[in-house]
């Protein structure tokens, strides 16, 4: 079955195009590569024994959707990252996120609702709820004003979606991610952030490696166990996974409702000091970090209540946060080698 993975040579994507590859699926990976790399394309390829194909499309192009989707007309699902998603980037520059966020989903249902098979796969974020009101965070959490362009193009992409299905052939699962790290064990793909990089854990290795300075802990003055604030973080590699568990829902279509919302985390916080601590364990290495002020925008905790992937998607992360850090790690290491 051919599958069109958009982003499929960035962070997340790369490794659900290897997980699709490892089961069987043929795809087809577009990316613009604004923030990626055609190397990738060579990484998969170490990995899976096979290069997937590969089309350079900006889906801001209307045009070249249509064009792309009669060219594959027989696509058994579309799993879609491409997106920008620095929040502080998008507090800037608010109409590029528009453009690109929504503009891009828009163009591509478009076509998708035109096929026999109109399978959908959404890179959405925990981000819609917010600071939630109670850990773990359930599906069924409010979803909240957005605190940032970005988080808003999630909300408003999951209502397109909701909204499409109820006139179209669109089947859809909405994956709500908390917080990606780590990269494939073989060090062939991981994370590649261009300029400084916007999360904690590329930050972590890079300062590790002397590229920066030192690390920067925003606010030890959280009501959380150390006064830092709490994530969830997962393995990409589960995260991935869990695409491909999504996407064989709908093909074989034992999804109970037209759209399916799923939570994908470890269902297990940990502060910013605990990765600290788990990094220079695995690692060796003391890191340089200082405690500032607070960052604008950011929540004091979030994680998974992981029961409904768990028991009604049937996927379960497997790896821990030590072994995500060691991955990384060994990422930043090569890449800088």
């Amino acid at each position: 079955m051919k599958i069109a993975v958009t982003g499929g040579l960035g962070f997340i994507g790369s490794h659900t195009v290897v997980e699709l590859q490892n089961v069987g699926f043929d795809v087809v990976a577009i990316d613009n590569l604004s923030n990626s790399s055609i190397e990738v394309l060579d990484g998969i390829e170490r990995i899976t024994g096979k290069k997937p194909v590969f089309e350079n499309i900006d889906l801001r192009d209307k045009a070249a959707v249509q064009d792309f989707f009669k060219k594959y007309h027989d696509l058994a699902g579309v799993i879609h990252f491409a997106a920008s998603k620095a929040v502080g980037e998008s507090v800037e520059n608010p109409l590029l996120y528009y453009e690109n966020n929504i503009n891009a989903l828009v163009y591509v249902l478009q076509e998708l609702t035109q096929l026999q098979q109109a399978n959908f796969i959404f890179s959405s974020s925990c981000t819609v709820y917010g600071q939630a009101e109670q850990m773990p965070i359930t599906e069924n959490a409010s979803v909240q004003p957005a605190m940032s362009p970005y988080g808003n193009t999630k909300q408003i992409g999951e209502e397109i979606i909701q909204d499409t299905a109820k006139v179209t052939p669109l089947n859809a699962i909405l994956l709500r991610y908390f917080n990606p790290v780590g990269a494939h064990e073989s060090a062939e793909i991981g994370e590649l952030p261009l300029g400084v990089p916007q999360n904690l854990v590329p930050f972590i290795t890079q300062t590790a490696i002397g590229l920066r300075e030192k690390l920067s802990v925003f606010g030890d003055d959280y009501p959380t166990t150390d006064g830092t604030a709490v994530r969830d973080y997962i393995h990409v590699v589960d995260l991935a996974k869990a695409h491909v568990v999504a996407l064989q829902r709908l093909i074989h279509q034992k999804n109970e409702t037209k759209v399916e919302t799923f939570n994908l985390g470890t269902g297990k916080g940990s502060s910013v000091l605990e990765v600290i601590k788990a990094f220079e364990k695995v690692s060796g290495k003391a890191l340089n970090y200082q405690i500032v002020g607070r960052r604008e925008g950011d929540i004091t905790e979030a994680y998974a209540n992981t029961d409904r992937a768990n028991n009604v998607l049937g996927w379960k992360a497997e790896l821990g946060l030590e072994e995500a850090l060691a991955s990384a790690w060994k990422w930043e290491q090569k890449i800088r080698s």
